[in-house]
């Protein structure tokens, strides 16, 4: 029974540590989301930039996971290069480093766990702050609290259950000086990190066993297990990219390769470099902390690695091409940016939908830009299998609609701020609207064709050059509608796209009044004129739920009306 308690214990324990670094990541990405955001958004051709950038993000969020399933989700959405991201990637292994020296530094050496409690005092009234900034700092203070609680209860766990006796026993039966026995080590850190995936919970582990100074577990070993932690955490970036496009997958694949080439490298001189790190940190630190040895050939490891391959990424970026060629499939049936697979962070995951919704609304112009071809097209097979054409497109937006809005519902349940819960609300409207424009686009198709079957008559070439026109003026609005939908909207920038909507209802209630004056006059007869004016009020509308678009993208601040536009008109 005590067997089974003290099992329970050590388990509880690493999960108060996962959710402690799981809480203290979480909290600093939402206090620095939108820098977060800027900063990895913002790198340039300089692969040094990226390397040193993925180091200060990782250290920050003290995950190395979360640094690479960002990047993995920054390419999936377009904001990154294939070349930037995997100088990100090599940072982040370098980033990474910092929590074993943490953990080596006052870890184990210092009752850490007793400071905890009086900082989830200061943390208390942060956490129910009314401010989304002070919120996160709670959250983080939270965290590290929990982190240090966890690794304090680890190692009370730890002792209770005799680790280090049944380590020993096992090692036993393991020859000393065999470099198998080194190979198994790496085999062994690499499933347990994919396990857990969190390299941080297995590299605190690590380091308890090595200051356990257990028969058997020495230093070699333990490198051997930190190196085999370099592999199993790249599981996670490759298990986000799994259902993302091919970029992003290429991306997973690079840092699987960037790690396992630098364990094949040491491995091949694998005891000098015990030794080298060894010297380093007796004759050069000073000694002291025999932990320190193995967060120093943690580090060593990663910057070695880093630079040996920092100067062929274009090679690595050749050869992950070469091994995932980019396969040819219809975009119309997919989306571009977005995945149903792992969401990178939450607040990340919003630029991602942004994107996505960017290219709804392309869709939607390019869905537009068939009906001056269907109005003009003569040839009855050629117009059948366009308008068939604008029918699936009108699938293609539904499916948008739906997948998009699922896919902001499962960000809207991780951790957000005041600020992304509102872009969220946002975006859905976005999206409403933009499929209200795939339902208008795909009526004045349907009016068009119900025209040709049910109409004896033909448009006139003057009603012709009045529908074209009123198109031109629809497509404007859409084109200005792209401009405003990766912005936040006011009314200044609203300005062109309120101008152009004016125009449209003007030019709506001319032509409804000239149609009229036609029909009694008998320049064309009734019917004719229904389809004639269905066609011009279907345009009208069309132009109304841009204008939707447009409005729900405003600032928090209320620049318009909470009506929406077509509602007011």
């Amino acid at each position: 029974m005590e067997l089974i308690i003290n099992i329970f214990s050590f388990v509880g324990s690493l999960a108060l540590f996962l959710y402690g670094m799981k809480t203290m990541s979480e909290g600093l990405e939402k206090f620095a989301g939108d820098r977060l955001r800027s900063i990895l958004s913002a790198m340039t051709k300089n692969r040094v930039m990226g390397v040193l950038t993925g180091i200060l993000i990782t250290a920050l969020i003290q995950s190395s996971s979360a640094t690479t399933v960002m990047v993995v989700s920054f390419v999936n959405a377009g904001l990154m290069t294939l070349a930037q991201s995997i100088g990100v990637i090599m940072g982040a292994n370098i980033g990474t480093t910092v929590t074993a020296w943490i953990i080596s530094a006052v870890g184990f050496k210092v009752n850490i766990a007793a400071f905890a409690i009086p900082l989830l005092a200061i943390g208390m009234p942060l956490i129910f702050s009314g401010k989304g900034n002070r919120k996160s700092i709670g959250e983080f203070i939270f965290g590290f609290s929990f982190l240090f609680m966890g690794l304090s209860f680890l190692q009370e766990a730890a002792t209770a259950m005799n680790i280090g006796d049944l380590v020993a026993g096992m090692l036993a039966h393991v020859p000393q000086d065999s470099f198998l026995t080194i190979i198994l080590f790496v085999i062994v850190g690499a499933i347990v990190t994919m396990i857990v995936q969190a390299s941080a919970a297995t590299m605190a582990i690590t380091l308890m066993l090595f200051g356990m100074n257990i028969p058997g577990f020495g230093f070699e070993q333990a490198a051997a297990l930190a190196m085999g932690q370099n592999i199993g955490t790249t599981i996670t970036a490759f298990m986000a990219s799994l259902t993302a496009n091919t970029q992003a997958r290429r991306a997973a694949l690079a840092h699987m390769f960037f790690n396992v080439f630098g364990v094949v490298a040491f491995l091949i001189v694998f005891y000098p470099a015990c030794h080298a790190v060894s010297w380093f940190v007796e004759n050069v630190m000073g000694g002291g902390n025999d932990l320190f040895k193995l967060s120093a050939f943690h580090t060593a490891f990663n910057i070695i690695n880093t630079l040996l391959l920092i100067g062929f990424v274009r090679q690595i970026e050749t050869l992950v091409c070469k091994m995932l060629p980019m396969k040819a499939q219809d975009e119309d049936y997919r989306l571009k940016f977005i995945s149903g697979g792992l969401l990178s962070t939450a607040e990340l995951s919003i630029i991602e939908a942004q994107k996505e919704i960017h290219s709804f609304a392309e869709r939607c112009q390019r869905m537009f830009g068939f009906v001056p071809e269907l109005l003009q097209m003569q040839d009855e097979v050629k117009f059948n299998k366009l308008f068939s054409r604008i029918e699936k497109y009108e699938n293609i937006t539904d499916s948008m609609e739906m997948e998009i809005a699922s896919y902001l519902s499962k960000v809207s349940k991780g951790r957000l701020s005041d600020a992304s819960k509102s872009q969220i609300q946002k975006m859905l409207r976005q999206i409403t609207e933009l499929e209200s424009i795939g339902d208008s686009v795909y009526n004045l198709g349907r009016t068009l064709n119900r025209h040709r079957m049910h109409c004896q008559e033909a448009f006139t070439a003057e009603q012709i050059k009045h529908m074209l026109t009123m198109m031109q003026l629809v497509d404007g609005a859409l084109t200005e509608m792209l401009k405003q939908i990766d912005q936040p909207t006011t009314k200044k920038s609203a300005k062109t796209s309120v101008n152009i909507e004016h125009e449209i209802n003007n030019y709506r209630t001319q032509l409804k009044n000239q149609n009229l004056n036609d029909v009694n006059s008998g320049l064309y007869d009734y019917q004719l004129g229904v389809f004639y004016v269905d066609f011009i009020s279907e345009c009208e509308k069309l132009g109304d739920y841009v204008m939707n678009v447009v409005e729900a993208g405003k600032k928090r601040n209320n620049d318009f009306d909470d009506m929406p536009y077509a509602a007011q008109g």
